[in-house]
């Protein structure tokens, strides 16, 4: 067994498992253990991104292209539903594994945890796949297919709704792999999809020439691949986590609190869908310039966004797990690291830009015009993107506590107010009404976040006292005094 897998039978402070990263190891350690793997899993997805846009346009077919990116929110879709069981599941798992340093019952727990929430994921994606598939033609017309394209998006809606299922359960599962804080393996399940989709689309695209039809199986089985890693690593190697339908449960203690936080990760994604069909739309009224503009500015900023969010859902359980031990001291220190490092990847990256912006935009396009524009595009893209790092921490902390009610307004805030923000920007301003909506909005939320942070922290001592029984004696004779 390897040395950084939960070994039932170590210590759960013993050097170099998973569960030591979480309770005990420096909290440096901790954070590279648990955010670098994290980060490099979502910048490897960021390029397969390009690479099968390079695949799929090499059939030489607009409409194949075209109908990729309208299905796009699908696939938001399907990792919301993943994210609803996943993300809840996972830092519920995280804070119990922390109590049970005091209340070894709280193990008990988990297995009926990890059991709902896989098995919650799969039903949910077997019931959204099948209404997606009765009701395919006016979906197809719903995400905005124009006559050219809806042969195809048809195609590749169809393939990619009877893998919903599937698709939610590897989003689920990755969650519940990284609640145990074996962030490495999380990533190595991720790569190894990866690989696995490029390796599909060669033989079904260029081999078959099956197009979009062909990159949808190929995106299905490769999420099929990563189930089985980790399903197969969870069952060999976790001690508490249980896949068995029979510890699946609809008790409160189980649902309510993995949809309290889960909830909020749904309302994210679905705010982020409407947000970028808002965004583009109404930039498309300004011609074809801006938007080239705002796509390449938006894939540069995707680099420090995805390092930020390295940090930011990579520090979830190691929060969690602290709250759920009561450890305030060590809750406090990963809280304070996470945002040191944030700051220095938004100094460093963001800072290099924005001094070398014309060159870095002067890579990506030779078009005045889109020079022009796009350098307030990208000044606006990385303001925003320092404003939702630190949101993204904020969020992190609510989740890991359990606070269900901060955790959904954070995740309604964006698309609520980017909403209303936008199309007053566009009426009053025009274009740079359109370009500054984001960055406006990221920063309203981020001090609504800040300001429901301070407001929670009564809340959150209370729980930290709960999960320490060292400190709940020490509040009760505060109390008495």
């Amino acid at each position: 067994m390897s040395a950084t897998t939960l070994d039932p039978t170590a210590k759960p402070d013993a050097d170099g498992t998973n569960r030591w990263y979480l309770a005990s190891a420096p909290i440096l350690r901790a954070l590279v253990h648990l955010c670098v793997p994290m980060a490099a899993a979502m910048i490897v997805g960021a390029v397969y991104n390009v690479i099968n846009a390079g695949f799929v346009g090499s059939q030489h077919d607009t409409a194949l292209l075209a109908a990729i990116t309208f299905g796009t929110p699908l696939l938001g879709l399907v990792m919301a539903i993943g994210g609803v069981f996943g993300v809840g599941g996972g830092a519920l798992i995280s804070r119990l594994l922390g109590g049970a340093e005091h209340d070894p019952a709280k193990a008990g727990e988990i297995k009926h945890v990890s059991s709902f929430a896989v098995w919650g994921s799969v039903i949910t994606g077997a019931v959204v796949a099948g209404a997606g598939l009765l009701l395919l033609h006016p979906l197809v017309t719903l995400l905005g297919a124009d006559s050219a394209a809806v042969p195809a998006t048809r195609e590749y809606v169809a393939v990619m709704l009877a893998f919903v299922p599937v698709l939610a359960a590897a989003f689920c599962l990755e969650q519940l792999v990284r609640a145990e804080g074996a962030a490495r393996q999380a990533m190595i399940g991720l790569i190894l999809s990866t690989v696995a989709n490029v390796v599909f689309d060669v033989f079904f695209i260029l081999v078959f020439h099956w197009g979009v039809a062909g990159a949808a199986l190929g995106t299905g089985l490769a999420n099929a691949v990563m189930v089985a890693y980790f399903a197969f690593w969870l069952t060999r190697n976790s001690e508490h986590v249980s896949l068995a339908p029979r510890w699946f449960t609809l008790g409160k203690t189980v649902v309510q609190p993995v949809f309290g936080v889960g909830v909020g990760e749904l309302l994210q994604s679905a705010f982020m869908i409407v947000t970028v069909l808002v965004l583009n739309n109404l930039a498309s009224a300004y011609g074809d310039g801006p938007l080239a503009a705002m796509g390449v500015a938006v894939r540069i900023a995707q680099v420090p966004e995805f390092l930020i969010m390295g940090v930011t859902m990579g520090v979830l359980p190691l929060l969690a797990y602290a709250y759920g031990k009561g450890d305030r001291a060590r809750l406090n220190a990963a809280l304070r690291a996470s945002a040191v490092t944030v700051g220095a990847v938004m100094l460093v990256f963001c800072g290099g830009v924005f001094l070398f912006r014309e060159q870095v935009l002067g890579a990506f396009s030779a078009d005045h015009a889109v020079l022009t524009i796009g350098v307030t595009i990208l000044v606006a893209q990385l303001v925003a993107t320092v404003a939702n790092g630190f949101t993204g921490l904020i969020t992190s902390m609510f989740q890991a506590a359990g606070l269900a009610k901060p955790a959904i307004v954070m995740g309604m805030a964006q698309g609520v107010l980017f909403i209303p923000i936008v199309l007053l920007g566009n009426l009053w301003y025009g274009l740079p009404g359109i370009i500054w909506a984001l960055t406006v909005t990221e920063c309203l939320v981020f001090v609504a976040g800040a300001g429901m942070w301070l407001a929670s922290r009564g809340t959150i001592n209370r729980g930290l006292a709960e999960g320490s029984p060292e400190r709940a004696e020490a509040v009760l004779e505060e109390a008495a005094a």
